[in-house]
């Protein structure tokens, strides 16, 4: 059969000049227009198979081949989750389809869900997806222009040493250690939380993430003080594989109804786990490390990242600002 009714939506059914067997969604329910569908979609890939014409690509096979190529990613989760969200609105869409009226609609109905920079986020991944298509793979001979909002500088979320201790006290268990050994070694949520007793040395206070699980791409070496240490005993022993367990399992969940509890509890607003990374840097260059000491420890692959913290390491300027102290500029009465 050429086209057929499913539901109210017409499809194709035929076989390719290559002899693949084609079936797909017209995505109309008039007749007219599915035949004019049929007709045009057996048209092209005859040039295709005849005189060698670029087939059509859709989005979900460059979905599929995106996942496929960053899943050594510490972070391929995160696409995972956001290309599915996508499927509602490019699923069905061949890439020469995909258009910035349809990139605008996507932008505004994420916006309104969440906010302007999580929308940039999943518009973010699209546009990457389109160039890979464009320029890795050559499915594509251009990519459409991508709305983004524009998202205001937010000053960096840390906690002082006293709400620190406030959290911690607040949370169960496995949770504030966890906590604690993020504030002493400054590791992201995923690194810290699948810590795995094969990536410490307990002998020598050093741990390692490595290449594969960083976001970097690179290995991170951990320096272990005294606070992250103490943690380690803790634990040891209460799981031979993983460091920080609940109930035997991983923790791969920190943001829970335990977490925004005890933030409650302690008095503490507008703080994500992730930012404990930013209190352990804060701490860091308020304690006189430099922004190139930084880098290396927190794993950072540009100096640009760490930039955000300059403004808490002003001590190294006072002895500028006073190269010109004793001027006297007072009014005269």
């Amino acid at each position: 059969m050429a086209i057929f009714k499913r539901g109210k939506t017409w499809w194709v059914d035929f076989a390719s000049p290559n002899g693949q067997r084609i079936r797909r969604s017209t995505r109309t329910q008039d007749k007219k227009q599915a035949r004019e569908y049929h007709d045009k979609l057996k048209a092209k890939l005859w040039r295709i198979e005849k005189l060698g014409e670029r087939p059509d690509r859709s989005w979900q096979e460059a979905a599929v081949r995106w996942v496929s190529q960053s899943s050594h990613k510490a972070d391929c989760h995160k696409d995972i989750s956001k290309i599915r969200y996508l499927d509602q609105f490019l699923g069905d869409k061949m890439l020469a389809e995909i258009d910035r009226d349809l990139l605008t609609v996507i932008a505004e109905s994420k916006k309104n869900e969440s906010s302007p920079s999580t929308a940039n986020r999943y518009l973010a991944l699209v546009r990457a997806i389109l160039i890979a298509s464009r320029d890795k793979w050559e499915w594509l001979d251009r990519v459409p222009s991508v709305p983004m909002f524009k998202e205001p500088k937010k000053r960096v979320r840390w906690l002082t040493k006293i709400q620190a201790q406030n959290l911690v006290d607040e949370l169960p268990p496995h949770l504030a250690d966890l906590a604690v050994f993020t504030l002493a070694t400054g590791l992201r949520q995923t690194n810290a939380s699948m810590l795995r007793w094969d990536q410490v040395d307990m002998n020598r206070s050093f741990a390692w993430i490595h290449p594969d699980q960083s976001k970097s791409g690179r290995a991170i070496s951990v320096p272990l003080n005294e606070d992250a240490m103490s943690v380690l005993k803790r634990r040891f022993g209460k799981n031979p594989e993983y460091v920080f367990t609940y109930l035997d399992k991983p923790v791969a969940r920190t943001s829970t109804k335990a977490w925004y509890a005890a933030l409650e509890r302690a008095g503490i607003e507008d703080f994500r786990w992730h930012d404990l990374r930013h209190t352990w840097a804060s701490w860091h260059v308020q304690s006189g490390t430099s922004l190139q000491e930084l880098m290396e420890l927190g794993g950072w692959a540009s100096f640009e990242m760490v930039l955000r913290y300059a403004h808490l390491a002003s001590s190294h300027l006072s002895a500028a600002a006073q190269r010109i102290e004793g001027v006297n500029l007072i009014k005269q009465e």
